[in-house]
């Protein structure tokens, strides 16, 4: 009978990929949270924790790389929180979130990325639409790229507020115009 010779290299590559696999082939396990109320285009709330004869306790979370304009930016402001309304609708009302490096702003909003039950980044979505603006703040730019190419596309296809009678400030230069 003859013997088989295994080499202790490959022994151990194959060893480590059977061990370490879920790590590398298993994608990131996102939250699911229930979006209770949208207050404009780029901050809703969402449901984050439920006990037994205690009211649910939500927290408002601010969408990350983008800027919905405001909602006295007539009618952008009203079609940028109609459409964020309608791409949770289509989702239930529940989304996966995931967080980038700094996980809140300076007025405590959560910052987050938002999933659809489709795998569509809603965040993306809103500026396909033409609905919001890229607003990157670093150090969370994870999708900075990705949300650039969709404002460009949706620049080139003059959607929404790249439109013929869009925006003439950007969210940003209005509220600078128009402190609280």
């Amino acid at each position: 009978m003859q013997q088989r010779y295994y080499n202790p290299i490959v022994l151990i590559v194959f060893t480590l990929l059977f061990v370490l696999s879920p790590l590398i082939v298993e994608p990131q396990k996102l939250e699911r949270f229930r979006v209770t109320e949208v207050h404009d285009g780029d901050t809703v709330s969402i449901r984050v924790s439920s006990f037994v004869g205690i009211p649910f306790k939500t927290e408002r979370v601010r969408l990350i790389g983008i800027d919905a304009p405001e909602l006295k930016q007539e009618p952008w402001g009203r079609h940028a929180k109609r459409h964020l309304k309608k791409l949770l609708s289509e989702n239930d009302w529940v989304v996966s979130v995931e967080f980038d490096l700094d996980r809140r702003d300076k007025y405590n909003r959560l910052l987050a990325y938002l999933w659809g039950k489709d795998g569509s980044l809603l965040n993306e979505q809103m500026i396909s639409a033409g609905l919001a603006t890229l607003y990157t703040v670093p150090p969370n730019v994870k999708y900075g790229d990705r949300l650039w190419r969709a404002q460009k596309i949706a620049q080139q296809h003059k959607r929404g507020i790249w439109g013929k009678s869009g925006l003439r400030l950007t969210p940003e230069q209005w509220r600078h115009a128009n402190p609280r």
